[in-house]
């Protein structure tokens, strides 16, 4: 009964919020670490050897690694990020455009319009025209 328990003084409020500080600053050091790693392997403009070097140097040191990296060639981490979202966005629009056209009826609308301009522009006659939308709808 004389044993008393005061959980507020064993792990004061300062001392929750510190832990939770150092978990969000390990969590964000992780992400740059994976974000530094996938610079290295994402740049086109280094060689071989300057990637195998960069990759060492961050994994053996990697608090350093990744501070001396972004300071030497963090510029440019941005605009590759940009540019990989840029080419992913593509790829997925042409693909969607290709999945799409080769559905029930949107390519045979492409050819016709496309058809229909031939015609406009006076390549193709009025007989070329019928016969070409007869075989686009046959």
């Amino acid at each position: 009964m004389g044993d008393h328990v005061y959980l507020a003084y064993d792990y004061p409020v300062l001392g929750a919020f510190w832990t939770a500080m150092w978990v969000f600053l390990w969590v964000l050091w992780i992400f740059l670490l994976f974000r530094v790693v996938l610079d290295i392997f994402r740049d086109d403009s280094m060689s071989g050897g300057a990637k195998t070097g960069w990759l060492v140097f961050v994994v053996l040191l990697p608090f350093l690694g990744v501070f001396v990296y972004v300071v030497a060639r963090g510029t440019g981490m941005g605009r590759r990020e940009q540019r990989h979202a840029e080419s992913q966005q593509k790829a997925f629009d042409d693909y969607i455009r290709k999945t799409a056209g080769a559905s029930d009826g949107g390519g045979h609308a492409d050819q016709l319009a496309r058809l229909a301009q031939l015609r406009a522009d006076g390549t193709l006659s009025e007989e070329e025209f019928q016969k070409a939308k007869e075989r686009v709808l046959s």
